[in-house]
């Protein structure tokens, strides 16, 4: 029996739903830091060669930006919903400041993924938002292995900080999918059937 991988189902699903961003799908991949989500988002947009993927680390005002990340989202996705191009600050996070504009075309299939991508804010443009988690040892290995042990002080707000937001938001109640991140197993739901 060959069973699907969280990234084929999760294009699976988006596809079989409407088009809510202007004639384009959204797929909103969130859950905390180190959980598995750039790895799940790659997945997809390796499925699909439309995909256009954005992560929530280039928009963030640093490591106390998540408050204000929903505005940014909705900023980021109002012109993709008029059918126009769109574009957004890159934060920088050795120099601490925001750099470059990068540049997000209309597409048929976008991408965001990373911590708060599934803000409330987003949910009648999004075709699909996926939850991805995994123990917090797990998470803080992960992080450190790839941020280095000298972020470990920011790392323990942030993840302070994000559940906080989760916790506001609901986003792992709304999800429509949700993903072990440390099994990369898809974790059935009681509300709905995922076949």
């Amino acid at each position: 029996m060959v069973t699907a991988s969280p990234s084929e189902t999760a294009l699976r699903l988006a596809l079989a739903r409407p088009a809510r961003l202007g004639g384009g799908r959204l797929i909103c991949v969130d859950g905390p830091a180190g959980s598995g989500k750039s790895t799940l988002a790659a997945g997809i947009a390796a499925l699909d060669s439309r995909a256009v993927v954005v992560t929530t680390d280039d928009l963030l005002d640093g490591w106390d930006g998540l408050p204000g990340l929903p505005a940014l989202l909705d900023d980021l996705l109002a012109p993709l919903a008029r059918g126009e191009d769109s574009s957004y600050l890159r934060y920088d996070w050795h120099a601490g400041r925001y750099a470059e504009r990068v540049a997000v075309p209309r597409t048929p299939l976008l991408v965001v993924e990373g911590v708060g991508s599934g803000a409330r804010v987003l949910a009648d443009r999004r075709s699909l938002l996926v939850w991805v988690s995994a123990p917090a040892d797990v998470r803080m290995r992960r992080g450190l292995a790839r941020d280095g042990a000298a972020v470990a002080p920011h790392w323990r707000r942030w993840m302070a900080a994000e559940a906080a937001h989760f916790a506001e938001e609901g986003t792992a109640a709304a999800a429509d999918l949700h993903v072990d991140g440390a099994t990369h197993q898809i974790e059935p739901l009681r509300s709905q059937p995922i076949g």
